[in-house]
């Protein structure tokens, strides 16, 4: 379901950059019969990608219920486990110190029928989560500690079914060697400490879900209002919303890099799900040698955006008459200009 949400993202991205472009022209009053036509084929292309990542973004949230608990308590900031339907928290102030939201402006029964498609299933709040995740971690410690016996006496039966009742919970035992290397006598407070990890932080993933939602939302109206005004020919003459289609441009990019933010750190503590943690899947290399490599990157791809704002710009500016069919803005003012 993700693939397919980041594809159809990927289809909103060219759509409103295309849209944009075109109320760019219309604006300017530029090559207006090819504007309109682009800006009519972006604006129904466009309605339908977004509402294909709306329909698949929702899917997406449904598995996430199912698969990644945590994450969604995270996401609507779901500190205790509501009666059934939870109800959803529109906007609010998350208090990580005090675990409630504060102002919270909550719409009854939505989050329930969104994130379980019932209104008798609860949703997990994160304190019920915690509690869960410190019964894996002594469950890991066991699995752990019996692994150990069986390096040492791989024919070990007794370690061996010991090992085989827990091992499933091994990978949250090995969220204490982020604090303890002997994991079999780790303390209650490294316990604490481990448990702590295991939950997302609340205030990142509550914002940026909630910032990409708005990005969405915002795209769906400019799309929906676009292709209103086409059906009626008269989107060239709504200023306003030729004004919204442009400067809605960078739309897609705000909400494709927030909701990687929500995907990535909200998977936290692990690299692969429940079974290794991200602080032991980090490599040997030296700060020296991470910093020289990633600075080269930046270096380079800030070179290369360099190049292709100013092609980008250069070519927008100039528009259908980079075409050369001499039919177009700048050609027929006697010769096509390229420079900014």
């Amino acid at each position: 379901v993700k693939f397919v949400h980041t594809v159809a993202a990927g289809y909103v991205t060219g759509s409103m950059f295309v849209l944009g472009i075109s109320a760019f022209y219309l604006l300017k009053h530029q090559d207006v019969a090819f504007a309109r036509r682009s800006f009519r084929i972006a604006s129904g292309f466009g309605l339908a990608a977004i509402l294909s990542v709306i329909v698949l973004g929702d899917e997406s949230g449904y598995t996430v219920g199912e698969v990644q608990r945590a994450k969604l308590a995270a996401i609507e900031a779901e500190w205790e486990t509501q009666t059934a339907p939870a109800s959803f928290t529109l906007i609010g102030l998350p208090n990580e110190d005090t675990h409630k939201t504060d102002y919270a402006i909550k719409i009854p029964y939505l989050l329930g029928l969104i994130a379980t498609r019932s209104i008798d299933e609860q949703i997990d709040g994160l304190d019920v989560i915690a509690e869960r995740k410190r019964h894996r971690i002594e469950n890991g410690m066991i699995a752990y500690e019996n692994l150990q016996i069986l390096r040492e006496d791989k024919d070990n039966a007794i370690a061996k079914g010991i090992f085989e009742k827990h091992k499933a919970d091994l990978g949250h035992g090995l969220l204490l060697k982020k604090y303890t290397e002997n994991v079999v006598d780790a303390t209650p407070a490294q316990i604490d400490l481990a448990v702590h990890d295991a939950i997302p932080k609340v205030a990142p993933m509550f914002w940026t879900f909630r910032g990409m939602v708005f990005c969405g939302v915002m795209m769906l109206f400019i799309f929906a209002a676009s292709f209103y005004f086409n059906m009626k020919r008269d989107a060239h003459n709504q200023r306003w919303l030729l004004k919204m289609a442009f400067w809605g441009i960078p739309l897609p990019w705000i909400a494709s890099e927030l909701g990687w933010i929500v995907a990535e750190y909200g998977r936290q503590p692990w690299t692969i799900a429940n079974i290794l943690p991200t602080h032991l899947s980090t490599s040997s290399l030296s700060s020296d040698q991470l910093y020289s490599s990633i600075g080269g990157f930046v270096v380079m791809y800030t070179a290369l955006l360099v190049i292709e704002l100013f092609l980008m710009v250069k070519y927008i500016r100039l528009g259908a008459s980079s075409l050369h069919t001499g039919n177009y803005h700048f050609e027929k003012q006697g010769g096509v200009h390229v420079g900014l």
